[in-house]
């Protein structure tokens, strides 16, 4: 394709195929300047169903085999929403057909399949990134420039605790999520995203300790009761290479919980807090206020954390899930033109899935173990 054009593929069609799609749509009218962005080719398990998707998210074709639309050459980037165990094939294959990639998270089920796909992106010469996209809400930027600026003090300690409820249900059937097949459970399709924010604020967890939980060891299927192969609980607790203690709990069965990462960061002059639940908002404590002010100050997000004045003008209007994809869209298209940008690469991705590895072998042996630089 022409250097101003980009070329998308998707494979995938569910909730985060539709996230993509929504983020290669919008990326072009909120950022203003980008390439053009033509959605290409959408492949999904059927015809049928890659037809009906392709139309609903403004794809020009459509195959019933993802790898038909791997092989067109228009294609520049593949966007992979597919359930984890697909990663692997998917990437590679992609990457080897001389493709940049966009992979949802989890990198793979497994360290062994993560380093595979590290290798494919650095023989391939081609950007490939994970999707992590709350680490891009404006106020996580800003709390970063905080925490890089000193305004808490040297960290000691990070408590995130991140819950939702879409499997608290006991009564609930077997779904392909608690098949062993897509890994650990919690941990990596769930614990991945407060390991993302370990990783962009503060860099490698030097080692961990980790217990693991079912709190629903069987599913009904239509044959009967089917064991729960994964955990839908997890606590880990961390030593981070800075020297900083830690903790990650997390919960896919917490009912009344939607979408809860709680952060809290503890330094030698303050705290900051932040909870996803309320992603355009968080606290500040600072020492450096007069004792007869001191105390949590609630920060809304505006047009001075950047990129939010590129949605909206004024401040304290909320930005959304789908909105934070835009942004992650954005600094893809960025890294592929050579800029600067941020979010998790396959490189930055290995180290959360070398941390989720160590954890899993934390749990099966009972102690302490060190994360494989």
């Amino acid at each position: 394709m022409a250097k101003d054009t980009i070329g998308v593929g998707l494979i995938g069609s569910g909730f985060m195929g539709k996230a993509h799609a929504l983020a290669w749509n919008a990326v072009g009218p909120v950022f203003g300047d980008t390439p053009r962005i033509r959605l290409l080719h959408l492949g999904e398990a059927g015809d049928e169903l890659a037809r009906k998707k392709a139309t609903e998210f403004g794809f020009e074709r459509a195959s019933g085999d993802w790898r038909q639309m791997i092989a067109d050459p228009d294609v520049d980037v593949v966007s992979i929403t597919t359930p984890n165990k697909f990663h692997l094939e998917m990437a590679t294959a992609a990457l080897a057909a001389g493709k940049h990639v966009w992979c949802e998270k989890p990198m793979a089920p497994n360290l062994a399949d993560a380093e595979r796909m590290l290798a494919a992106a650095k023989a391939s010469g081609k950007v490939a990134v994970l999707g992590y996209n709350y680490i891009q809400n404006p106020l996580v930027r800003h709390i970063r420039k905080l925490l890089d600026e000193g305004a808490i003090g040297a960290v000691n300690h990070v408590r995130i605790e991140m819950d939702e409820d879409f499997m608290a249900d006991p009564e609930a059937p077997f779904q392909q999520r608690h098949e062993a097949a897509n890994g650990w459970g919690a941990l990596d399709d769930f614990g991945v995203h407060p390991l993302s924010f370990v990783t962009m604020l503060f860099g490698k967890v030097a080692k961990v300790m980790c217990d693991m939980s079912k709190p629903y060891p069987t599913r009904r299927t239509p044959e009967g009761d089917r064991d729960v192969e994964v955990y839908d609980l997890v606590t880990i607790l961390l030593r981070l290479e800075n020297g900083a203690s830690g903790y990650i709990a997390a919960s896919r069965t917490a009912w009344g919980r939607k979408g809860r990462i709680a952060i809290q960061i503890f330094g030698s002059r303050g705290t900051i807090t932040f909870d996803q639940e309320r992603m355009n908002e968080f606290q500040l404590y600072v020492t450096s206020d007069r004792p007869t002010e001191q105390g949590f100050r609630t920060i809304l997000s505006a047009p001075h954390h950047p990129p939010y004045d590129r949605f909206i003008p004024a401040p304290g209007h909320n930005l959304g899930f789908n909105d934070l994809k835009v942004i992650e869209c954005r600094q893809l298209i960025g890294r592929i033109r050579g800029e600067e940008s941020a979010g998790i690469t396959f490189d930055d991705g290995i180290l959360i899935e070398r941390t989720v590895a160590a954890a899993g072998k934390s749990f099966q042996e009972g102690r302490w173990v060190e994360v494989e630089s």
